[in-house]
């Protein structure tokens, strides 16, 4: 009896033993895939990061082009209201002159 329980106990530590190497080997690939993932992750984050600025650019860049597109447009209605004003001077002048003819052409 204290033979098969000397080799119950041997065949028993060797199970332990090997299935103890086993579970190493499995936390490692585990351990392995976890800083692979840890890697991938804090790469995504750098990029995400990265994508953020350029946006904060982009949209600075934006702005900064709509304020001159309006800057253009208040320049370019002042600059037809000039003209407008100028064409309404024009017409003004063509009938004073077509009045100053026609007055003229009555004298005679």
């Amino acid at each position: 009896m204290k033979k098969s329980f000397l080799v119950f106990s041997i065949m028993l530590g060797l199970a332990i033993t090997l299935a103890g190497c086993a579970t190493t080997g499995d936390l490692e690939k585990l351990q392995s895939q976890l800083n692979q993932i840890n890697a991938k992750a804090d790469q995504s984050l750098k990029a995400a990061q990265d994508a953020k600025e350029e946006a904060g650019t982009a949209n600075k860049n934006v702005n900064v082009q709509v304020e001159q597109a309006n800057a253009a447009v208040v320049k370019a209605e002042a600059a037809a209201a000039r003209a407008e004003g100028a064409a309404k001077t024009t017409e003004e002048s063509k009938k004073v002159e077509a009045e100053a003819l026609f007055k003229k052409s009555m004298k005679k």
